[in-house]
């Protein structure tokens, strides 16, 4: 991913975000809120993989009391409020649909992939110093304290991706989420360090400015670009970029399809433009595993389907990554 609103990069340069995406944010008030307080409340034991085996662990990151009222008194109490659950589920969604396409063609046999929750996930103050990253923090950043955080769990094991769910809806720094260098890739580990890969997911962000559909398809977005390095996708179809793995398919003349890789991208390079934010990551549509145009286009709908592209793509990777010969 491009620096922006879905962010995967190879190298430690920052890269500008979009003047109209910065304006149309601090128009509407931009202030992020303030990173969460208090120690974690558990503390999780070292992750004894077996060979095959490979976790994608999802944390729920703090939603403030305003936005945990919007679903109800239950998610009240609840460290996992719907949205937050819903993401989730799409993760665990998707990854069988992998499992299931590369078992239908007899491939992964020795692999299994196990989705499940990680505790919670909070930042102490005294851990932040006081600079412009307190209040909004750039998605490098919130990515180091995170790891930060997993790092002092003991649960860095070599071949897990760990994702967290957070609630930013005004932090254009950090947009719908990403991944970078060197913790963008699982099980490739990079400087000395362990293979386990981080991903952002801005729930916050999606469910303010866009829809539930939205904050299910950029969930497996970000954690399936953990699992598709470049030579990999370079390998599949026309793409250079995993973003173009993806599909938006007419299901009538005026109705857009769009598959969780393609999502943040389908669209026209605008404000409103399929989500409300376009992602500022590669992208270039005639490079789509299929694209059938925007003309006439009124609605944009999201499916959790991934696409066969994509599908082969995470395959290969977890046979050459993980698979026991």
């Amino acid at each position: 991913m491009g620096p922006g609103l879905d962010e995967r990069s190879s190298g430690g340069s920052h890269s500008r975000w979009h003047v109209t995406r910065r304006e149309a944010l601090v128009a509407l008030g931009g202030a992020a809120l303030a990173a969460s307080t208090g120690p974690s409340k558990t503390t999780m034991a070292a992750d004894r993989s077996r060979d095959g085996l490979v976790r994608v662990r999802v944390y729920p990151g703090r939603v403030p009391f305003p936005a945990r009222v919007r679903y109800g008194l239950d998610d009240l109490r609840r460290d996992w409020p719907t949205p937050l659950r819903d993401a989730l589920a799409a993760i665990e969604e998707a990854f069988d649909q992998v499992l299931a396409y590369a078992r239908d063609r007899s491939r992964l046999e020795s692999v299994d992939i196990r989705v499940e929750r990680g505790a919670p996930i909070r930042f102490p103050p005294a851990s932040i110093p006081l600079s412009i990253d307190a209040v909004l923090p750039s998605l490098r950043c919130l990515l180091e304290r995170f790891r930060d955080r997993i790092r002092s769990r003991n649960a860095l094991t070599g071949r897990c991706c760990h994702v967290l769910l957070e609630w930013s809806p005004l932090n254009y720094r950090i947009g719908y989420g990403g991944t970078l260098a060197p913790h963008s890739i699982t099980g490739e580990a990079d400087g000395g360090d362990t293979g386990d890969a981080q991903a952002v997911v801005n729930v916050g962000a999606t469910e303010v400015w866009d829809s539930r559909p939205v904050t299910r398809a950029m969930a497996i977005h970000e954690a399936m670009h953990t699992f598709l390095p470049d030579d990999i996708v370079d390998a599949i179809g026309d793409a250079v970029c995993d973003h173009e793995l993806g599909t938006a398919v007419r299901t009538d003349a005026e109705t857009l399809e769009v598959s969780p890789m393609a999502t943040a991208y389908a669209g026209p390079d605008r404000i409103g433009g399929g989500t409300r934010f376009h992602g500022t990551g590669c992208c270039d549509r005639s490079r789509f595993y299929r694209h059938d145009g925007t003309d006439g286009i009124d609605t944009w709908t999201y499916t959790t389907e991934l696409s066969e592209a994509t599908c082969e793509a995470v395959t290969r990777y977890l046979e050459r990554q993980f698979a026991i010969s």
